[in-house]
């Protein structure tokens, strides 16, 4: 998909409630999964053992960490929303987050960004966006969450 680009990030505070992007698919590898684990400590079998899981886990195979399809936002919304005169933005936290549905390894997921909100700060906005993350083949998304960012021009 083409990365939506906005012209200035002014241009932003009267897009609230459309949707404004979509990202492109990624596959969330076997090898991803394991990088994460090994990133985070979090070795749990349901991720990391594919042989266990195949034969233990009710999803018939590993699957991705939450954790790990959450922190996929940060690149999708960065592969696929520019505003021209944001010079830099740092995540600025959560307000709900839910994992509705499991990624399996060798899935392809990407992210639709709705925005959700536009506020002015000293130097740039507060932008909070509506994200879901789809699970390709899947009517289930994996991730629901509401993002907040600060842009800065």
């Amino acid at each position: 998909m083409p990365k939506t680009e906005i012209a200035r990030l002014a241009d932003l505070a009267g897009r609230v409630g459309e949707e404004l992007a979509v990202s492109d698919w990624l596959e969330v590898s076997q090898e991803r999964i394991m990088q994460f684990a090994e990133a985070t400590g979090d070795h749990q079998w349901i991720h990391t053992d594919p042989a266990r899981a195949a034969k233990e886990s009710p999803y018939g195979g590993t699957i991705a960490h939450g954790y790990l399809t959450l922190s996929l936002l940060a690149k999708f919304a960065q592969d696929s929303v520019k505003a021209g005169d944001v010079r830099m933005g740092v995540n600025y936290g959560l307000n709900r987050v839910r994992f509705t549905a499991p990624v399996r390894a060798g899935k392809s997921v990407r992210a639709r960004f709705k925005l959700a909100a536009f506020e002015t700060i000293p130097g740039g906005a507060q932008v909070t966006w509506a994200a879901t993350v789809e699970i390709d083949g899947s009517d289930k998304p994996a991730c629901i969450a509401e993002m907040v960012s600060r842009w800065y021009v």
